[in-house]
């Protein structure tokens, strides 16, 4: 008995030609977006003189540990290490709590004033009361050089809000609360024993969203943190990439190594890798949840 053919669309001329297009483009776009990584990765494992002197390309040069033996040796940056750390998790936790706490009251059509709160959020991402008038009240309100002082101020994204109140919208159905309410379970209950349940997608959409933008703050710290003890570790990268130079306390450990001829230019390489490392250990957990949370939150406004 013969086998059944399988099926085959031949494509036309055009769209050979398209297909060939496509996939160049596409891989010209990733060796422009890997590249820059790859060369960041093998700077960190090369020598100082191989990275000053241009002879990094692709892979490492000279192989060593020396930028990673300094950034772990260092007090100082480990420290930061944690300390960023410390304000990704509470921060996370508090943004999610409570764009949640916003977003499934503004989702039911039986919430009184829904409109208006919905135009009130709204207004705050076009205007603010700028910088300064924000520095004053972080500053009176007792908060200036704690950590309260880069999580509370941004606790809430109203983009994030619109997002979640759109997924709930289009996830959970009025019937289904309908449901719970006849089974006596209140508000509260609902949304623990249910919504969350069922908002895994959305959730880690947010808690990436939230997790990478304060892994990746810096400009809050610098302007509210004065103490070098609470310094996160973008504000110490920062100082090092842009003021390109290292405190000679903030090395003290290391001092003698600071003398040699490109080592502030690779510590830089292997704390952007150090800095990365996170987020990239932490994405594959919740990926397979993170397209599906976007697309479904961005479907209707």
């Amino acid at each position: 008995m013969a086998k059944p053919s399988k099926s085959h669309i031949s494509l036309s001329r055009g769209d050979q030609i398209f297909t060939v297009v496509n996939y160049t483009v596409l891989g010209l776009l990733m060796l422009v977006v890997a590249y820059p990584l790859v060369f960041v990765l093998s700077a960190s494992f090369s020598s100082a003189n191989a990275v000053t002197s241009g002879r990094v390309w692709l892979l490492p040069v000279e192989p060593t540990l020396l930028g990673y033996q300094t950034v772990f040796k260092n007090p100082d940056i480990v420290r930061s290490f944690f300390n960023s750390i410390q304000v990704m998790v509470v921060g996370t936790f508090i943004n999610v709590i409570l764009t949640v706490m916003a977003a499934y009251p503004l989702a039911r059509k039986d919430f009184y004033g829904r409109g208006f709160f919905t135009a009130l959020l709204s207004f705050t991402m076009l205007f603010n009361g700028g910088l300064i008038p924000t520095f004053l009240l972080v500053r009176n309100l007792g908060l200036y050089n704690t950590y309260w002082a880069i999580i509370l101020p941004g606790a809430v994204s109203v983009y994030n809000v619109v997002v979640a109140r759109t997924y709930f919208q289009t996830n959970i159905p009025d019937e289904l609360y309908e449901a719970a309410d006849l089974d006596g379970c209140g508000d509260i209950g609902f949304i623990v024993r249910i919504v969350l349940p069922l908002s895994a997608p959305i959730l880690a959409v947010l808690t990436m969203f939230y997790a990478v933008g304060h892994w990746n703050s810096y400009f809050s710290p610098m302007i509210y943190l004065t103490d070098k003890k609470l310094f996160t570790l973008q504000l110490v990268l920062r100082n090092i990439l842009i003021a390109n130079q290292t405190d000679s306390e903030m090395m003290k450990d290391v001092e003698a190594m600071a003398r040699q001829e490109g080592l502030a230019e690779l510590l830089k390489y292997a704390l952007i890798v150090v800095a990365s490392v996170p987020m990239l250990i932490i994405y594959p957990f919740i990926q397979k949840h993170f397209v599906k949370g976007v697309m479904i939150g961005a479907l209707k406004g």
